[in-house]
């Protein structure tokens, strides 16, 4: 799991770096070779941490981190012999620091484990008093805990909300490339099958379907790139054309609108899908001889005197016109009708 600490976070990391003041001053205080020996520690201390916690974006265990964190723990070590218990001042920096850089869980331990390092200064100097300086490495120990616990969760939603997005997306190919050429290809065979059968009857009619059937053709493939790119768009007028067209290749007896004028335009993409959909369950399924599109000021009807549902569960189409309708505060109802056939109805 990838730690991220925000930029600002980061920024708020380098304030920290007032308080190495107390290490310079222990140094100052040693004199002597000491004292350089304690400011250059300190000074390549603050150098490491700040190249460490701006290379944070690289995440939790990267090579760069780590070898970071060990320049750090090296130098405190490297540290107590020159400014003796001074170096607990360090402990809260190697504590934030780890808890973001070492993978899980030994992130978490490793607040423990620095924390143990104030046993050293209650244990050889307890007249002294460390207090304060324990309270401050256990709120340090135990907010970067926390903020490391947030930040691996956040880094969690935000690649489960990826994967709900690209499943989102693949289902929405899928049922468009579904509704695009389920129709199309019902049309394409039933033009085909009025071709071949017109050949030799009336050649003439037969050219003038082969050339719908080219056109259709071309439509269908316009549409599947228009559906793979994002950039469909149903267009209820397109689609009760269509569906005329469709229905009377078929057979079926057309009754439809002209226009979508009845229906609220903001009603439009979703109403068309429905169209295309029940007609396109009409041809194929409902062995009906009419069939009728009703628009309503709020809603879609489409009636067929057909073979009805007969128990058949819902297909692909459906589900897809339900997720549709959904999408826009629809209730899609689909059922048989008392007088037999089918009704699909959307209502909002």
């Amino acid at each position: 799991m990838t730690a991220r600490p925000f930029p600002a976070a980061r920024l708020l990391w380098l304030v920290w770096l007032v308080f190495l003041a107390f290490p310079l001053s222990e140094a100052v205080a040693a004199g002597g070779a000491a004292t350089a020996l304690g400011v250059l520690g300190t000074l390549g201390f603050a150098a490491a941490y700040v190249v460490g916690v701006w290379q944070l974006p690289g995440g939790a265990g990267s090579r760069t981190s780590l070898v970071v964190l060990a320049l750090l723990a090296g130098l405190v070590l490297g540290l107590v012999p020159v400014i003796g218990l001074g170096v607990v001042s360090f402990l809260p920096f190697l504590q934030s620091y780890g808890v973001f850089v070492l993978p899980r869980p030994w992130c978490f331990w490793w607040v423990g484990v620095v924390a143990l390092g104030l046993l050293a200064p209650w244990l050889l100097d307890p007249s002294q008093g460390w207090l304060v300086v324990t309270l401050i490495v256990v709120a340090v120990g135990a907010g970067t805990a926390v903020g490391r616990e947030l930040t691996d969760r956040g880094d969690a939603l935000r690649g489960v909300s990826e994967q709900l997005a690209v499943t989102a997306e693949r289902e929405r190919v899928a049922r468009d490339v579904h509704d695009v050429l389920g129709h199309s290809l019902t049309v394409v065979v039933l033009k085909a099958e009025l071709a071949e059968r017109l050949v030799e009857a009336d050649p003439a009619a037969a050219r003038r379907e082969l050339g719908e059937l080219r056109d259709l053709a071309r439509e269908a493939l316009a549409e599947v790139r228009a559906t793979v790119t994002g950039l469909r768009a149903a267009v209820l007028t397109d689609e009760l054309a269509a569906a005329r067209s469709a229905l009377e290749a078929a057979g079926v007896a057309a009754r439809m609108p002209d226009d979508g004028g009845a229906l609220d335009p903001a009603l439009h993409p979703a109403a068309a899908w429905a169209v295309r959909e029940a007609v396109t369950n009409v041809v194929r399924h409902a062995h009906a001889t009419a069939c009728r599109v009703e628009l309503l000021p709020a809603g879609v009807r489409v009636l067929d005197d057909g073979v009805g549902l007969r128990g058949s569960a819902p297909g692909n189409g459906l589900r897809g016109l339900r997720e549709r309708v959904a999408a826009v505060d629809g209730l899609l109802e689909v059922a048989d009708r008392p007088g037999g056939g089918t009704v699909l109805e959307v209502l909002w």
